[in-house]
């Protein structure tokens, strides 16, 4: 599916002044989720890019926005979310005119561009509510009480740019999906709030039929003509295809050392049949 960047409003002003205050250790910059590693720009990106502006130093240090860690019964306050009160033009709502990303429901890469790539224990995406008010700034209440995507990391260190490859749920209109990456050697996790705005295709029962086959078709074969069998020591990212089994896998994002086919239904493999 494609993806673009949808400008609007974008250079509409965020018009709070910028204020600081002490949280679980200082930001001294890390990550941010840009469309430069995949199809998604984060506020903070946005900032970076000039094509939001008014939003104080973040623009300089978009890789910054770092808060107490344990989301959602710990973390960023409601309200400062999207910022984690070091940069409050980041909570700021700006009407719902915060520029945003054109999707649609189903599979999507959220890219990080890592400064300092910690230990990780893992990633979580939420996302608003369909009643959500896109003029008040972003609160638990307005997120939906699951992620819609948790990606688990046990502690390993991610590359310098890395790729969740996520199905977005169904939605309409315009949404913010909030990226927490929970790190594992500090108290601390990094939050990115991402403006998207869906652009009709949002999938639903015929698409999900679609997808998996249903059980009319069964497993059919396909082919593992020119895939390279999985290998324990090789280095696979998103995108990659492997033979192992009998069978064909995709990587969802990247990979060492994972077996395919042990990995479960949420793992960094997905199963494409016999071949």
């Amino acid at each position: 599916m494609g993806f673009k960047k949808m400008l609007a409003g974008g250079a509409v002003g965020a018009g709070a002044v910028a204020a600081s205050f002490a949280i679980a250790s200082p930001a001294l910059g890390h990550g941010w989720v840009t469309d430069d590693v995949g199809d998604l720009t984060s506020r903070s990106g946005f900032c970076a890019e000039g094509v939001a502006t008014d939003c104080g130093s973040i623009e300089y240090e978009p890789q910054s926005v770092e808060g107490p860690k344990g989301f959602p019964e710990a973390g960023p306050e409601d309200g400062s979310i999207c910022g984690v009160g070091a940069y409050p033009e980041l909570d700021d709502p700006r009407g719902g005119n915060w520029p945003k990303n054109e999707v649609s429901a189903g599979s999507v890469d959220i890219g990080w561009n890592f400064t300092a790539n910690h230990s990780t224990t893992k990633w979580e995406y939420y996302i608003t509510q369909d009643n959500w008010d896109p003029t008040e700034p972003i609160t638990r209440a307005q997120l939906e009480s699951e992620p819609f995507a948790v990606v688990d990391w046990d502690g390993s260190q991610p590359p310098k740019q890395y790729i969740d490859t996520v199905d977005l749920p169904a939605k309409d209109g315009h949404h913010v999906i909030l990226a927490v990456w929970e790190i594992d050697d500090t108290a601390n996790s990094f939050y990115n709030c991402i403006d998207v705005d869906y652009n009709g295709n949002n999938g639903g029962d015929d698409g999900d039929d679609g997808s998996d086959g249903g059980d009319d078709g069964g497993d059919q074969p396909g082919t593992c003509e020119g895939v390279s069998d999985w290998s324990e020591g090789a280095t696979y990212t998103s995108g990659d295809e492997v033979a192992h089994d009998g069978r064909l896998y995709s990587a969802q994002w990247w990979t060492r050392g994972d077996e395919p086919g042990t990995t479960g239904e949420w793992g960094v493999w997905t199963d494409e049949g016999a071949c």
